[in-house]
């Protein structure tokens, strides 16, 4: 598969181009900025109780706005009426931020599956959806199980593998990767910016897997991880 240009540059937003009341992670407001800054934007989905994809990182609503229950405990219609601590936007759904962002910048999807949940109906939704979007679009996740649910029914679609791991724990590292690799089959790592210049991710690219290095957080650190991958995945800072 040949992969776009979008993947490569320019740099992803990291859910979205937020800032402390400004614009809230992940809402739709900071995803507009990134669109109209010209970044690519990364962003989290997760399922509501109803089945619906929605666009929100952490599993409760406890840090984000400052209630002690679960995303998948409430329906969509529900989240849709909770205010976002840091910005004026409410939870929104992917098929929201789909119409936002209309096309106009390379979308990194991750998908955020709760343990011990099925990861298929995840996969499935984000599917369904993606199917009917027209714009540049790949999903991503930690879990090699909705990757490899792509990879068997929408082969077409970009995959990602994220992952983390120490610097000395490079050569467990090398063995784990390999592993969930021939489950998720990605086109790409999606790596913590440690773990994405060091030789495991060296290796990878030499294979022609592209990294994506995240979460860097200062022109310094563009610095360091620049020559050593493909692309990167910024907050705090206009890269």
């Amino acid at each position: 598969m040949s992969l776009p240009d979008g993947l490569i540059q320019p740099p992803f937003a990291h859910r979205g181009l937020w800032a402390p009341g400004d614009a809230a992670e992940n809402s739709l407001a900071a995803i507009e900025l990134a669109c109209q800054m010209g970044y690519g934007a990364e962003f989290d989905v997760r399922l509501s109780a109803d089945g619906e994809a929605v666009v929100f990182h952490d599993e409760t609503l406890a840090r984000m706005a400052g209630i002690d229950v679960t995303v998948s405990s409430l329906a969509a219609a529900d989240l849709a009426d909770i205010p976002l601590q840091g910005g004026p936007d409410r939870i929104p759904t992917l098929a929201e931020v789909l119409a936002q962002a209309a096309g106009r910048s390379m979308l990194l999807v991750e998908l955020k599956v709760e343990a011990h949940a099925d990861p298929v109906a995840l996969a499935w939704r984000t599917a369904e959806l993606l199917d009917r979007y027209a714009g540049p679009a790949a999903v991503i996740s930690f879990d090699p199980g909705p990757l490899a649910w792509f990879a068997a029914e929408r082969p077409d679609r970009l995959r990602g593998l994220d992952a983390m791991w120490q610097p000395e724990d490079e050569a467990e590292a090398d063995v784990e990767i390999a592993s969930q690799c021939d489950i998720a089959r990605p086109h790409f790592l999606v790596l913590e910016k440690l773990a994405a210049i060091g030789p495991v991710a060296a290796a990878h690219r030499l294979q022609g897997r592209p990294v994506i290095a995240w979460t860097v957080r200062s022109m310094a650190e563009v610095e360091i991880v620049a020559n050593r991958c493909d692309n990167f995945i910024f907050e705090g800072f206009n890269a």
